[in-house]
């Protein structure tokens, strides 16, 4: 049987970005590429969305005490 992390509760939304998007997200935030945090290419959530090396994550997550959390990760190894 084969379970869906997607779908667990401690996994926050993963949201790959258009090229468009992560140009606004690095405009916006002024910053490059290489500032924003990574997360592997082995990572598990990484492969179930089918993202790949050099793409962007908007990662969102819920919070008790703030509310809707948004970040931002660069899929390298």
């Amino acid at each position: 049987m084969k379970i869906d992390i997607l779908k667990h509760n401690l996994v926050p939304e993963h949201i790959i970005l258009t090229d468009e998007e992560a140009e606004e997200v690095l405009l916006e935030k002024n910053i490059t590429e290489d500032q924003l945090p990574k997360i592997l290419p082995n990572d598990p959530v990484v492969k179930a969305i089918g993202a790949k090396e050099g793409d962007i994550l908007k990662i969102i997550r819920n919070s008790e005490t703030a509310g809707t959390f948004i970040s931002y990760r660069i899929v390298k190894p």
